[in-house]
């Protein structure tokens, strides 16, 4: 297994063959998918595959901190963001898709567009 440097000596980090992943380090997308981020740690190893063309960095989980969540001002700029796009400039009318950008206004009042 050319990938399988659990010292780091050859990639500089330790590094271990897809799938080969030790207990206690899980990449960025498993840490959100337990509700937790990184949180500012250093990589403390990494996955290769593909001859080396891929790479996933791993992350100690007893360092992992929770996901931050978003608080009721900035939710409510998303929701008030969301509902501009929404809007036609046109017409003045809140439609149930975002007007295309492309088009500049809703289908209503665009003519056929090819």
């Amino acid at each position: 297994m050319w990938f399988y440097d659990p010292a780091g000596q050859r990639f500089g980090i330790p590094t271990y063959p897809f799938g080969f992943g030790p207990d206690g380090l899980l990449t960025r997308r498993q840490l959100r998918d337990k509700g937790l981020r990184p949180g500012g740690q250093t990589v403390a190893a990494q996955l290769m595959w593909r001859r080396g063309q891929r790479v996933a960095y791993l992350y100690r989980i007893d360092l992992a901190k929770p996901k931050r969540t978003a608080t009721t001002a900035q939710l409510a700029a998303l929701d008030k963001a969301n509902r501009a796009k929404r809007v036609c400039p046109v017409c003045d009318r809140l439609k149930p898709y975002q007007i295309p950008r492309r088009l500049g206004a809703c289908h209503d009042c665009t003519p056929e567009v090819p």
